[in-house]
């Protein structure tokens, strides 16, 4: 991660730019292109800014680009509404004056919540804004496993996820690694001095290649909903929809809930683990 809030600006924009052909933007792609993606003059024009101006942008030099300047930078490129609120994140981090270190308050979890969570039959989880894994219930313990013993500051779904191990447990996990990489990521634009994230993102690129590589690409997500697939070694594959819910405070943690459809087998299993642990 870049300490340069301006670089991270200026790669965010690259990244985007470079995967953009000019076909996509109604342009004739012309022959002898030697660089990927549009060029700089050529979302420059289409962005209705000077070619100069937008190379110092993505040169990370001090310019202070417009609501309105980023807003049509996003429509040459094509944005998505993640993609246009990560820009406009990124761009008021930048110009704003760095400011000494302060303290951060950990993450907590409100006797509240964890009240809550133990009334909840569905697997249900605390995540915080870092995709630190803050409590759990007992059906969202049996779904992490072994997990649940790491020491607190291992507690990372992003941990999780990239261990070698994780393939036979969660079949789609290069995709469930990807979204998660692009949550951490718009979390991080907000706050790039968080203590936890700088820490947490130069451990993770240093243990992981896949991670170092996904990090590169500048992706960013904000699911509120989505859906898993895991392979519990008592109970087999099950397919669960899961929905975050913010915990009041901003920023904070979210409480994330997972179902199975009414009557389906994957209701049925879970029903079978709740019973399992039960037993115990």
């Amino acid at each position: 991660m870049s300490d340069d809030p301006r670089r991270e600006l200026a790669d965010f924009l690259r990244t985007r730019r470079t995967r953009l052909r000019p076909e996509d933007v109604g342009l004739e792609p012309g022959p002898r292109r030697r660089v990927a993606g549009l060029r700089r003059e050529e979302l420059a024009l289409l962005a209705g800014v000077s070619s100069d101006y937008y190379q110092r942008m993505e040169q990370g030099r001090d310019v202070r680009p417009s609501e309105q300047v980023l807003d049509a930078l996003a429509r040459a490129l094509n944005f998505s509404a993640e993609e246009t609120r990560h820009l406009h994140s990124l761009a008021t981090v930048a110009r704003t004056p760095s400011r000494p270190p302060h303290s951060y308050d950990p993450e907590e979890v409100p006797d509240t919540t964890q009240r809550l969570l133990h009334t909840m039959t569905s697997p249900a989880l605390v995540v915080g804004r870092f995709l630190d894994v803050l409590a759990w219930n007992p059906l969202g313990g049996a779904l992490l496993g072994e997990f649940t013993r790491q020491p607190q500051r291992e507690r990372n779904l992003l941990a999780l996820f990239l261990r070698p191990e994780a393939d036979r447990a969660c079949p789609n996990r290069a995709a469930t690694v990807a979204e998660l990489i692009g949550m951490l990521r718009t979390q991080v634009a907000a706050d790039p001095g968080h203590p936890r994230a700088v820490e947490l993102v130069g451990e993770l690129a240093v243990r992981s290649d896949e991670f170092a590589a996904l990090w590169a690409l500048h992706d960013v997500a904000e699911p509120t909903r989505g859906h898993m697939r895991l392979t519990h070694p008592q109970v087999g594959e099950l397919n669960l929809d899961w929905d975050a819910y913010p915990i009041p405070g901003n920023p904070g943690p979210a409480l994330m809930v997972c179902t199975a459809a009414e009557d389906s087998p994957d209701a049925e299993r879970l029903h079978l683990l709740a019973g399992l642990l039960g037993a115990r």
